[in-house]
């Protein structure tokens, strides 16, 4: 499928962004159609995804301007004539040119803005972003399933993951505010490009099972009935349904579903009795007999192992991203304060230090020394910074160093500076302020391989660490080889040899306070080990049943969103690397370790009373007669080195360790 995106974000209606827009999109589809993608062409793009993400979210700020630009867009996408369909997702007021929608954890009760509008399902949240400060979100695959077979079972046509592929945003792509460097979204394939078992597994066999029910989901619409009740405050409520698709009257797939949170139910369908566990699809694709469920779980599990130097003067405190023109995470506001009353030798005159910050982190120096640090989360970026602060007579300088941790939409800056005692306050904020944007290191290319041996780099015998706006560049010295590869890196020299094997490799950052590294000039991204997520509100388990949000499934509590950053092979050179980090609090590189993973575990269980693999599953076949069995296998090339098993009459589980 095509993904056309161009993102508005605060400027409803402009003539000269539309004509740049269209222009954009113009050459997008030109290069589909000189390449002869579409399917009109014999390609194999069969739907464009049209001009806007979600602009329904943010329409309503904007009026009519608004809805006069929704409908633009659409007339635009469809005169570049694709000769396939063009969608808007999250658009309830889609025009009937393109095709309204859904995105989100649950698309079942979705209906499309026109009964001659397909039920598509644009953006199904596989899991949910990492944000620096809090603990690692995950999705369970069974709740995942039942949403897709739920999907479908309400006569779904289409449905698209997001993210299928995990990734990284390299350097400073991230988005913010605090999002962090990994993307991986726990996501069927994660972000160094291995299978997540089982979600990927269990995801595979449920769209197999819809398959074998193709014919029978796009003949007719479903037939649909409660399977039973349940008493709800003094209410009966169906607890589960069936929908059945009927090919004949004699010909059927039927979809039975559990809707309920807690409990398990044994229901009746076509005379026969059927178990559903609690928030679960069984799917027949005979009506007969249950392929699939969505809660039973027969696939593998895996345990991993793994600027410029521009200045400029002001008397209002200016908004960053638009002074910094995004070349750089920060922005240096300084000015002075004086003081003129006479100060006991050794004394110095005592003041509350109160700084407003829209976002998103703030260092704050006052005549050159660190005083404090503040900072924001990912739901509300602002914060206040408030410091007891000692000046000198005559002159004082203060310098706020404001940190940018990805791109927002609204409004990034020092919002107010106050400074008080005991008497009165002082607003600084429309005092005069001089702005710097960028670091030094920045300008000078610290990054950058060709300073590698600049005579700006300082050696020496021992390791600075803990200390603030510090660059570092780092050398491997030692590796211990196992299943696990750690190489400990010191400032020594100037490079360090990549791991053996084709492994993927990561940056083991948890030594490290706040800041930004490199491999051989390319951005590895943003990094925040220091900033550790609340210490409550994981569990061990968490039990998919019942309804899915983003803060539901929590693990990692109490650690950093991150420690672990991907770099690939390609940056990697055969000799030796060059490792660059730009540490903006408190860290110890001398601790700094980099892994691959040269193998990982996989189990599996299966019992008497499983069903076959659905990819056995043949119509007019009863599988009563066939045997459950279970499988392990590994990605393409890796090799099983041992397993072991654990073998009764009622079950069996399996594990085994593979390598290449």
């Amino acid at each position: 499928m095509a993904s056309i995106l161009v993102y508005k974000l605060k400027r409803p209606v402009s003539f000269s962004m539309q004509n740049e827009m269209k222009l954009f999109l113009a050459k997008i589809v030109n290069l589909m159609k000189d390449e002869n993608l579409f399917a009109t062409q014999g390609g194999p793009i069969i739907l464009a995804r049209a001009v806007e993400n979600e602009y329904g979210n943010v329409e309503w700020a904007y009026g009519v301007s608004g809805e006069l630009y929704v409908k633009w867009a659409a007339e635009t996408a469809v005169s570049l004539n694709t000769t396939v369909p063009w969608v808007m997702c999250a658009q309830a007021d889609a025009p009937d040119s393109v095709i309204h929608t859904c995105n989100g954890f649950y698309c079942d009760r979705f209906t499309p803005n026109s009964p001659s509008k397909l039920k598509m399902w644009t953006e199904n949240y596989v899991g949910w972003f990492l944000a620096f400060g809090y603990p690692v979100p995950y999705r369970p695959v069974e709740d995942l399933a039942f949403a897709v077979a739920r999907f479908f079972e309400t006569g779904g046509t289409f449905q698209n993951y997001y993210m299928y592929f995990g990734g990284t945003n390299f350097g400073r792509t991230a988005g913010g505010p605090l999002v962090a460097t990994s993307y991986d979204y726990d996501a069927p394939i994660d972000e160094y490009g291995f299978i997540s078992r089982p979600k990927w597994g269990h995801l595979r066999d449920l769209h197999k099972v819809i398959k074998h029910c193709e014919e029978y989901l796009v003949n007719a619409d479903p037939t649909n009935f409660s399977l039973g009740f349940k008493l709800v405050f003094d209410n009966l409520l169906p607890f589960g349904k069936a929908h059945v698709y009927y090919k004949t009257s004699n010909d059927c797939a039927a979809f039975l579903a559990n809707y309920g949170s807690s409990s398990d139910a044994n229901v009746t369908f076509n005379g026969k009795s059927y178990f559903l566990p609690a928030w679960s699809v069984s799917i027949l694709p005979d009506c007969k007999n249950v392929i699939f469920n969505t809660a039973k779980i027969f696939g593998a599990g895996t345990k991993k192992k793994l600027v410029s130097g521009i200045i400029i003067t002001a008397s209002h405190l200016l908004e960053q991203i638009n002074t910094t023109k995004d070349t750089s995470d920060f922005l240096w506001y300084t000015t002075s304060i004086n003081v003129e009353e006479n100060i006991k030798k050794r004394k110095a005159k005592e003041l509350q230090l109160i700084i407003g910050s829209l976002g998103h982190a703030a260092l704050v120096f006052v005549n050159k020394k660190p005083m404090g640090f503040g900072y924001g989360n990912h739901d509300d970026a602002s914060f206040v910074l408030s410091k007891k602060i000692h000046l000198k007579q005559g002159n004082n300088t203060v310098d706020i160093l404001s940190v940018m941790v990805g791109l927002r939409k609204s409004y990034l800056r020092v919002s107010s500076v106050i400074f008080s005692d005991l008497k009165n306050s002082k607003i600084f904020s429309s005092t005069e302020w001089i702005y710097q944007v960028g670091l030094e290191g920045e300008y000078l290319g610290l990054d950058k391989v060709s300073h590698a041996n600049s005579s700006l780099w300082i050696q020496g015998n021992s390791v600075p660490i803990n200390q603030n706006l510090i660059w570092y560049k780092v050398c491997r010295i030692a590796c211990i080889y196992g299943s696990l590869v750690l190489c400990q890196l010191l400032i020594i020299e100037a490079r360090f040899s990549p791991p053996e094997g084709r492994g993927p490799v990561s940056l083991n950052l948890s030594s490290m306070g706040k800041g930004q590294a490199w491999v051989n000039g390319q951005h590895v991204g943003r990094y925040w080990s220091s900033y550790r997520s609340p210490s409550t509100g994981c569990s061990d388990n968490c039990d998919y049943r019942g309804a899915y949000d983003s803060w539901k499934c929590l693990k990692n509590c109490g650690q950093p969103a991150q420690v672990l950053y991907h770099v690939p092979h390609s940056w990697l050179t055969p000799a030796k690397s060059l490792l660059v980090l730009h540490e903006e609090l408190s860290g110890d590189p001398s601790k700094i370790s980099l892994s691959t993973r040269s193998g990982q575990k996989i189990c599996a269980h299966v019992s008497e009373s499983d069903p076959p693999p659905v990819d056995t599953w043949k119509p007019n076949k009863d599988i009563a007669y066939q045997e459950p069995s279970l499988r392990l296998n590994c990605e393409q090339g890796w090799t099983i080195n041992s397993s072991s098993g654990n073998i009764t009459s009622i079950s069996s589980f399996i594990s085994a360790n593979y390598w290449r």
